[in-house]
């Protein structure tokens, strides 16, 4: 498995723009994601209620659905910026690096594992509900990071390019800060549950990339 993934990172390096070729999970998920996110945020807000995840009512009144369907909703436009760019920049590419299946069951285990955190520290919280991907591109983040140390982003109007380790740490400053602000209904927290199963995804299918990525740092 692992000599099939070194494959696929010597392809992908050469590989460097995003693109829609040999990434259909990512395609799917972007496309469907922004456009549900914008209908429920300009067009039917009921729709975004709908698709709230309320972990005091998950159980109660089996809102098992809410779990998928509120990650591919947002709160508001800047929400599905943000997610959605950090998606473009490391999920396509990491799809072409893994293959569909494995990103797939990446991104699911991300959320879920995100949602599973949410319900455990939220459960006995009725007024409490979220929307998001968060913890599923946190896990795509953290993943890609893990496989490709040496990538970096350009963000304008910043005119140098972001290591991607550093905008790691800095997308978790920033959601420590926001979930701290207790607003909206954005679950910052989802980030770390995410970024763990990342890490936890990449130890379990290929854990010699922890070793090549020690060597590459040192």
């Amino acid at each position: 498995m692992f000599v099939t993934i070194a494959r696929n990172a010597l392809a992908t390096q050469k590989e460097k723009t995003v693109s829609f070729v040999g990434s259909p999970a990512s395609t799917v998920i972007f496309i469907v994601t922004i456009a549900a996110s914008l209908i429920g945020i300009y067009r039917s807000p009921s729709l975004l209620e709908r698709s709230l995840f309320r972990p005091y009512w998950l159980i109660r009144r089996r809102q098992y659905a809410t779990v998928v369907t509120s990650g591919f909703m947002h709160a508001d436009f800047m929400h599905l910026l943000f997610n959605m760019m950090t998606f473009w920049f490391f999920a396509f590419p990491l799809e072409r690096f893994l293959g569909t299946f494995w990103f797939v069951v990446l991104y699911a285990a991300g959320l879920l594992v995100s949602h599973l955190g949410t319900w455990f520290n939220q459960r006995n919280n009725p007024a409490y509900a979220c929307l998001g991907a968060s913890g599923a591109i946190a896990a795509v983040l953290f993943a890609s990071i893990i496989y490709f140390p040496n990538q970096s982003l350009l963000i304008l109007p910043i005119p140098i390019p972001i290591p991607a380790p550093l905008f790691a740490v800095g997308y978790l400053a920033y959601t420590w800060y926001a979930s701290r602000q207790q607003q909206g209904r954005i679950n910052h927290d989802a980030h770390l549950g995410g970024a763990v199963a990342g890490l936890l995804f990449v130890g379990l299918l290929t854990p010699q990339a922890y070793s090549i990525l020690l060597r590459s740092l040192f």
